[in-house]
């Protein structure tokens, strides 16, 4: 089955959650930064992953993003996905 690699990148408010999303992740990809990692997937893997994280997220604080990247061999093409907050293009320069 071919794979697809993904960017999951996650905004969790709460520690325990944040902990929780962190290890779940460990184990489908590599960590790139904090908050992102990479993920090489299959259909069956990205849907697991998928519902193991909306089981642990709470929808209304917590963002989970999927940008897919395309296959790993061949043509690349970004989409994205979330679950939890919606995604929304930022109009504004954020300053942490």
């Amino acid at each position: 089955m071919a794979r697809t690699r993904y960017l999951v990148c996650y905004d969790i408010c709460h520690p325990k959650r944040l902990r929780r999303v962190a290890k779940i992740c460990e184990s489908y990809g590599q960590r790139l930064q904090y908050s992102v990692f990479e993920c090489p997937l299959d259909d069956l893997r990205f849907e697991r992953l998928r519902g193991e994280l909306d089981a642990v997220i709470k929808h209304d604080d917590d963002q989970v993003m999927f940008v897919s990247l395309g296959p790993e061999s061949g043509k690349r093409v970004f989409r994205i996905e979330t679950i939890g907050l919606p995604y929304t293009e930022r109009s504004r320069v954020t300053i942490i």
